[in-house]
């Protein structure tokens, strides 16, 4: 029974701490990433992503991009879609600005239909922050709670 309560536990504490870059950001856009399918390593886990910058000032651009994940990952998905708020201490970021490293907590369930949640930090100078956690359904069965890494770079 204890391993129903571990997930709930781990995205109540991921809610309770937000960066500090949040509190001096706006919600600039929104990321959506379609992720690769995934199989647990036991001890981490990568996935491909193609995802979408949508900002509020109209433009689009697209990336792709690598999650690595550190921590207990054990089981198979079939792959799914994180939506992140894009946050940002400029009155409007640029394109490009997502390039780089986030890094920070990530957790995933999946029996059948699961959920994910991940706070990241970073991009340009870490000036962008994807906040305050990410939705990502999925299908497959799996476990996973650890630290997470970002990878994006611009579609050219």
């Amino acid at each position: 029974m204890l391993y129903r309560f571990i997930p709930v536990a781990f995205i109540v504490g991921l809610l309770s701490g937000t960066p500090a870059l949040a509190q001096g950001s706006s919600q600039q856009g929104m990321l959506t990433c379609r992720t690769s399918a995934s199989l647990g390593l036991i001890l981490g886990s990568t996935q491909r992503l193609a995802c979408q910058f949508r900002a509020n000032s109209g433009f689009t651009q697209n990336y792709v991009g690598r999650m690595n994940r550190v921590g207990l990952d054990i089981g198979i998905t079939a792959g799914g879609v994180m939506v992140w708020a894009v946050l940002g201490s400029s009155s409007a970021i640029r394109p490009g600005a997502l390039t780089g490293r986030f890094v920070g907590a990530s957790g995933d369930i999946s029996v059948g239909v699961g959920a994910g949640a991940n706070i990241l930090v970073g991009g340009t100078a870490s000036s962008v922050s994807l906040q305050p956690l990410s939705l990502e359904g999925q299908i497959g069965l799996n476990l996973a709670l650890g630290v997470a890494g970002l990878t994006l770079a611009p579609v050219r």
